[in-house]
């Protein structure tokens, strides 16, 4: 059983060091005073000074930070009524549906990216044709491609808290004198909040992270920060890259860990409530 527990110890080391290694080794270079991948100079915060006057890079957060804000809102909306809808059809009509909305989650993200690409594209000519107003690749071609594959995030948020919904509490507030709107908002949304917010901070995630379908779907003066950072390394892995990755990676780390701790917060919370309740 020590045998095993040494095994067990030395395999979880590795795979952290094999993560989290190559973090700690950028988060070192990023203060590097010179621009050599290979040897520390010395200590200098001017990676990082020059980060926050690279105009294309901040230019490039705020695309990224407004694109992944509006893209998840827009994914909640839609996706929340979609996981509604959703459990209130029949079974086998459900099944069918829920499979080709996991469908953007399942296929392969370049397969995404072209199919979009083509869309609109296709529907640049149509509007050509028709003498309408045509549109270039920006914002809202990306808004649109980022909506189109955070909704089932948002749907596998929702689905399992509308599960959970007693559907008699709902009924309840309407014979109380509620309104069916009001007996929805006041009752089911509250129950279903979790799975929204999660569904939402996942829309969030997954947008800032998308890398692949912005490269298809971004034009010349909307590019998200994956493509411009990716645009900067096909030339040379410039030092405030690695500035970016370690400011990124500890606002992520502190994000995570406030998390946690108001979690095991309200935890205990609780646990002392049950057991103040057993007492009493």
């Amino acid at each position: 059983m020590k045998k095993m527990r040494w095994y067990a110890k030395t395999y979880v080391g590795a795979v952290m060091a094999f993560f989290y290694l190559p973090i700690a080794v950028l988060i070192l270079y990023s203060f590097n005073e010179s621009k050599s991948r290979s040897y520390f100079t010395g200590f200098t915060l001017h990676w990082y000074k020059s980060l926050f006057t690279n105009e294309l890079i901040i230019r490039s957060l705020w695309n990224t930070l407004f694109i992944a804000f509006a893209s998840a809102v827009l994914a909640t909306i839609i996706g929340t009524a979609a996981a509604i809808g959703l459990s209130r059809m029949h079974k086998a009509a459900k099944s069918l549906i829920l499979g080709f909305t996991y469908l953007p989650m399942i296929n392969p993200e370049i397969v995404t990216g072209v199919s979009l690409m083509l869309l609109f594209v296709s529907l640049q000519g149509l509007l050509e044709a028709i003498g309408a107003a045509p549109f270039s690749f920006g914002f809202a071609t990306l808004i649109l491609a980022h909506v189109t594959f955070n909704i089932p995030y948002v749907i596998l948020n929702v689905m399992p808290k509308l599960r959970q919904v007693d559907n008699s509490i709902y009924e309840a507030a309407q014979d109380l004198g509620c309104a069916p709107l009001q007996a929805f908002t006041k009752v089911v949304v509250p129950d279903i909040m979790p799975g929204i917010v999660a569904g939402f901070l996942t829309s969030i995630t997954m947008s800032v992270d998308d890398f692949v379908i912005s490269y298809f779907v971004s034009g010349p003066t909307s590019q998200t920060l994956p493509v411009t950072i990716f645009s900067m390394m096909r030339r040379k892995v410039s030092p405030e890259v690695n500035a970016l990755s370690t400011i990124l990676f500890i606002v992520v780390l502190t994000v995570l860990l406030l998390v946690n701790m108001a979690d095991a917060r309200r935890e205990k919370a609780m646990n002392k409530r049950m057991g103040a309740n057993s007492v009493g």
